[in-house]
């Protein structure tokens, strides 16, 4: 179950970058903020439950991992930010680091 706590408030943490860029416009301003507080507080939860079995640096390192490259991906995907083969790249090497705690804990 810690897994699939961890799982989630990576999932979860990208949605807080998404929040704070919503509030660069000043007609989502509120809302961004809103949002970006509503999943730091959802992720954090989730991530201090999954720390219950997970020990704190694998715990942080897939949280960041997953929030990282899932927020790179939204980045790309909805708000015009840069890709290039070699961006992809760094994101693969993050998973594949993700990967790897996984497997060896």
């Amino acid at each position: 179950m810690s897994w699939i706590y961890l799982i989630v408030a990576g999932l979860l943490e990208i949605g807080w970058p998404v929040g704070l860029k919503m509030s660069q416009e000043a007609e989502t301003r509120v809302m961004g903020i809103l949002l970006a507080i509503g999943f730091m507080v959802t992720s954090g939860f989730c991530l201090w439950m999954a720390q219950k079995q997970i020990p704190i640096g694998t715990a942080y390192a897939v949280w960041t991992g997953i929030g990282a490259a899932g927020t790179f991906l939204v980045g790309v995907m909805f708000y015009g930010d840069p890709s290039s083969l070699a961006r992809y790249f760094g994101v693969a090497l993050i998973v594949a680091g993700v990967v790897v705690l996984k497997l060896a804990h």
